[in-house]
């Protein structure tokens, strides 16, 4: 009897496609901001207090008012549409923290690297994770104050950004900004998903005898 009743549900009542996607960036780029902003359940987030014993460690020069770091990660979910869910998984940014990547990358379909452009140097390294590891990714600068410092084209040839890897504009407080970030990154992933499978289609037709 459930057979039949799930049956008749139509393809509207099938279970949403979950996807991850992470959240990286350099220390106090806005990773936590951006995954509160966008979450509809309580995120949860492992801030602890920062203490005398990261003075020297992390530079708080352009962070004054910055009392608290993610220590793990952070987690959100976002449902986009009626067939998907977005599992965000924010990870820490000082490179003490590096060791963590791994796993919090794992399974995901793509990543979002936020730009603060008063410390351009610390993504570097996270727009050099993904590279390396083929992960699509997106560039987005966050607008702190809402102002935009540095020109996009200036910030892409700064951080060495391919031309086919999109570099946005956003504000991680803002929920329909974030949102409007994950959703290019989505398509994105999606587009190099069916080129990836379209190539090795392609390879396997050619290899039939």
């Amino acid at each position: 009897m459930d057979s039949k009743k799930d049956s008749d549900r139509g393809p509207s009542a099938q279970a949403p496609t979950p996807v991850k996607i992470v959240i990286a960036g350099g220390f106090g780029a806005g990773k936590t901001t951006l995954v509160a902003a966008v979450s509809e359940i309580e995120p949860l987030t492992t801030e602890a207090a920062m203490t005398s014993a990261s003075v020297g460690v992390d530079d708080l020069s352009a962070l004054p008012h910055k009392t608290t770091t993610t220590v793990a990660m952070d987690f959100g979910r976002i449902t986009l549409d009626s067939d998907l869910i977005l599992y965000l998984f924010g990870t820490p940014g000082q490179d003490r923290f590096w060791f963590m990547w791994d796993d919090l990358c794992r399974g995901a379909i793509g990543a979002v690297v936020l730009v603060d452009t008063r410390r351009l140097g610390d993504c570097f390294a996270a727009v050099d994770y993904f590279e390396q590891r083929e992960l699509p990714f997106v560039v987005a600068i966050n607008c702190f104050d809402g102002v935009l410092a540095h020109a996009v084209e200036d910030v892409r040839e700064a951080l060495m950004i391919p031309a086919h890897i999109s570099v946005l504009v956003g504000d991680a407080r803002v929920r329909g900004s974030a949102k409007s970030i994950l959703i290019e990154l989505v398509q994105q992933a999606l587009v190099r998903a069916v080129a990836a499978l379209g190539a090795r289609n392609g390879d396997a037709a050619r290899s039939t005898p």
